[in-house]
């Protein structure tokens, strides 16, 4: 009996004819997890694509950085803004090498190779803070989708259930005909809640796994430039000494 109720159910009640019997609150809370869900799928593409593009324009530089050209060169053939974190590392450190060359041509007196090479490091840092941040923007709502969706498909679960036991009293019956509609609701929200929460949640991760590995790459770098510069700032300072000598 309970069998034939069911199929009666399934074959009266489709997906849809449930989603637009449901209320009003069931409605909003479906309608606002599958605009999450959309949302969070857009981030996803375009973090994906902004990584891969990063990936490869990192390479490029950093292939003409280590072909053992000429830094200057390199620098000017970069431009004021490159679009590439690494290279934006590079120009910001180049920008304060040449600065400070044109002060000290300009006032004829040798400046502090420390405090230079600080200076480069600050610029360099501050360089990729930036680019970094710009790079985290919107993973915020990935890691909030990722918790929040299944507290809200559960809300809506909750609210389904409770639909359930009103149509109950309402027809003064407990077959399953009277319980179906609700419950069927409650499950819908459960599933959307978990196809926005578990997408986010995946893509969050690895994203920031991705991040995490491109900063290190960054601060290597960084690491590597400023080695170079500190021996070209030994080296400078040796010869303006052997010159006043």
């Amino acid at each position: 009996m309970e069998t034939e109720v069911l199929q009666e159910v399934a074959n009266n009640y489709s997906m849809w004819d449930l989603l637009w019997s449901s209320d009003s609150v069931t409605k909003l809370v479906l309608i606002g997890l599958i605009l999450a869900s959309v949302w969070s799928w857009a981030i996803i593409f375009e973090k994906l694509g902004t990584m891969r593009q990063l990936k490869q324009r990192t390479a490029k530089f950093e292939e003409k950085f280590w072909s053992g050209g000429s830094l200057d060169r390199l620098y000017d053939s970069l431009g004021a803004n490159p679009n590439e974190p690494m290279a934006n590392m590079f120009v910001a450190a180049m920008k304060e090498w040449k600065r400070t060359n044109i002060l000290k041509s300009k006032t004829d007196r040798g400046l502090r190779g420390v405090s230079l090479q600080q200076r480069i490091e600050k610029a360099m840092m501050v360089s990729m803070d930036k680019d970094l941040d710009a790079l985290e923007t919107r993973l915020g709502f990935l890691a909030s989708t990722g918790s929040v969706a299944p507290l809200v498909g559960l809300f809506g679960t909750v609210w389904g259930i409770i639909d359930s036991f009103n149509a109950i009293a309402l027809t003064q019956s407990n077959s399953l005909s009277a319980m179906a509609p609700g419950i069927a609701e409650a499950l819908f929200t459960t599933a959307f809640g978990l196809i926005a929460a578990i997408p986010a949640v995946v893509a969050y991760n690895k994203i920031s796994s991705d991040l995490d590995r491109y900063a290190k790459k960054l601060e290597a770098f960084m690491s590597e430039f400023s080695t170079i510069l500190s021996r070209e700032i030994d080296d400078t300072a040796i010869r303006a000494e052997m010159a006043g000598e």
